[in-house]
This record gives structure tokens, sequence and C-alpha cells, in this order.
């Protein structure tokens, strides 16, 4: 069954070119690890700490194969530490949701 992934992020508004940063850098990283990224989005109008990241997969099973990938991928790895050294990012959620209308096909 397609799994998608919905992060929910709280990032330090301080910090905002950072985190838009970070999101910019999974955009070869994420596919060539086996996910399919719908897209990060960053605050615009209203809450200023709030922020998303949709990443969808063929199954659980090939979600937990791309998380595996992503600690052997040494772009991913450098990502992930840059978040960690700009503070960036204060907390984040992770909701798995499955389809219940097909995506349109572009």
């Amino acid at each position: 069954m397609p799994t998608t992934v919905f992060i929910r992020y709280q990032i330090d508004p301080f910090k905002a070119a950072a985190f838009e940063a970070y999101a910019r850098r999974w955009l070869t990283v994420i596919p060539r690890c086996g996910g399919d990224l719908i897209g990060y989005w960053a605050p615009h109008e209203g809450t200023n700490n709030i922020a998303f990241g949709l990443i969808s997969f063929a199954s659980l099973a090939a979600y937990e194969s791309y998380r595996a990938g992503l600690k052997a991928d040494p772009d991913a790895v450098a990502n992930f530490s840059f978040a960690q050294e700009q503070r960036c990012i204060l907390a984040e959620e992770r909701t798995f949701l499955r389809p219940v209308v097909p995506r349109a096909e572009a």
C-alpha cells in the first residue's frame, strides 16, 4: 500500500533561511534514496515557526529501505549534521498516511 510521510517541523523562525537550505538539499538526496519527494513548505504568512515536508513511498517497507539508505548516503548525513549545527529545527513529528483518493497525474 502506498504511504506518504507527513513531516511537521517546528523551526526557529530566526533561522528560517537555514531550514530552507536544509529542505533544498533534499531535492536530489530523497529521490536517490528511494523517496518520491512531494515537497517542503516553509512559513509564509501567519504562524512563523511551522514547516512541512511530504514524501511518498510505494510501501512502508520501501520507507524502511529509504531510511537505511539515508544513513549510508554522505549527502544525507551531511544535511542532518547541517540542521543540528544550525539548530534550525526545534522539533519534528512524522505521520504516516495512506491514500483515500489517488494522486492526480500531472
